[in-house]
């Protein structure tokens, strides 16, 4: 789960795991909680041969995913953490628990954990459709059509597990890291939120931004990336990122458009300057409702305010999502993009914030950003951008 590779396919489940209970623990430390099984590490290596390579599903942030066969029958992805706990045993297990007990149909459900050693893994339900970076974005042989209704679905339904983790999970979660990678199909398509509720497990040196996935720049709110403020609306920003890959068919961080290389959030919002709003939908969809279509659009635009505070809530985003908000464009600012140079010397590079815009910005200077934010001010490194 996580990264520019997909992450989980398909494969049957257990009644245990259907009914969302996961079975008794088959280890002596079993103090996870009710949720958590607890694997000894020979039953995970067993189940995904000794971790072999053509096992390798997708590589994330915070580890390699491996499809793995239990003795039961039961298909599961099972994430090797890459980077040591910053916590002991008996807290990894309470945090696991935690997680675990994290429940929505939009989120992927955490099965259980092992903890030998230095080893930390973790065991995830099998979305048998993979994640939607290779049902959408990735290879054309790979790729699964999607018509609007189903693109519809899996936007509303994201949105929905996203708005649970912010406003009714125990407790709150900001995920850090929403992109196509991480949000996982199952049988029917429908979507699940993968990886969330990691970051607490690692030090905070230890974050995707840090490890650089590739893919994840094209998702990141400039305040988080620039400032390291993290709230929940950094995670509403790279959903309205999301949402226009979805309605575009296309890469927020492999695509450029127009002569002036614009990523996909300018060139919408250059679009709605001109009227042309409807310009951005894949041409591979062809038929597809207006209004809905120009109503999701909006949306993306009104997360991706370069001002986090005039982004709305995923609440919010839910009910306009499903058509019950009137979506008022008048008072929305350009975009707030982060951009990478394509150049880069000995490793270090640029990364500045553009607000500019063909119309003139309305935003408060004071609440947002200077036309260009240089990164070299505070000497990061273009592989090591952490939070502070």
């Amino acid at each position: 789960m996580g990264g520019s590779v997909g992450c989980l396919g398909g494969g049957s489940k257990s009644k245990q795991h259907q009914n969302g209970q996961a079975g008794a623990a088959t280890s002596p430390r079993s103090g996870a909680g009710n949720n958590v099984r607890v694997f000894s590490l020979n039953e995970l290596k067993t189940a995904t041969r000794n971790f072999h390579m053509l096992n390798c599903i997708g590589r994330g942030g915070f580890g390699a995913v491996y499809k793995g066969n239990l003795k039961d029958g039961t298909q599961v992805a099972i994430k090797k953490l890459s980077a040591e706990s910053k916590q002991g045993i008996s807290e990894f297990l309470t945090e696991i628990n935690v997680i675990s007990n994290v429940r929505h149909p939009n989120l992927i459900k955490l099965l259980g954990c092992c903890v030998e050693g230095n080893n930390r893994l973790l065991v995830y339900e099998y979305a048998e459709n993979n994640s939607l970076a290779n049902a959408l974005l990735g290879p054309k042989n790979k790729c699964i059509p999607l018509d609007w209704q189903k693109r519809a679905a899996i936007c509303v339904g994201t949105a929905s597990g996203l708005a649970f983790l912010h406003e009714e999970a125990q407790p709150r979660i900001v995920h850090r890291d929403i992109k196509a990678s991480n949000i996982l199909l199952d049988k029917k398509l429908l979507p699940k939120i993968g990886d969330f509720g990691l970051a607490k497990l690692f030090p905070d040196t230890i974050t995707h931004i840090s490890t650089r996935v590739a893919g994840t720049m094209g998702y990141l709110a400039p305040e988080y990336a620039l400032l390291g403020q993290l709230t929940k609306k950094a995670d509403i920003y790279s959903f309205g990122v999301l949402l226009l890959e979805v309605i575009s068919g296309q890469s927020s961080s492999m695509s450029t458009w127009g002569p002036d290389m614009q990523v996909l959030v300018e060139w919408t919002w250059k679009l709605r300057e001109e009227g042309r709003l409807l310009e951005i939908v894949d041409p591979d969809l062809e038929k597809y409702p207006e209004e809905q279509t120009l109503r999701f659009i909006k949306v993306a635009l009104l997360c991706t305010q370069a001002t986090s505070q005039q982004r709305p809530s995923m609440k919010q985003v839910v009910n306009m999502l499903n058509d019950q908000t009137e979506i008022d464009l008048q008072n929305a600012i350009p975009p707030g993009v982060l951009k990478e140079p394509r150049q880069r010397t000995r490793g270090f590079g640029r990364l500045t914030l553009d607000t500019s815009s063909s119309q003139s910005t309305k935003c408060n200077p004071a609440e947002s950003y200077s036309t260009q934010t240089n990164m070299n001010s505070g000497q990061f490194s273009t592989t090591e951008v952490s939070p502070r």
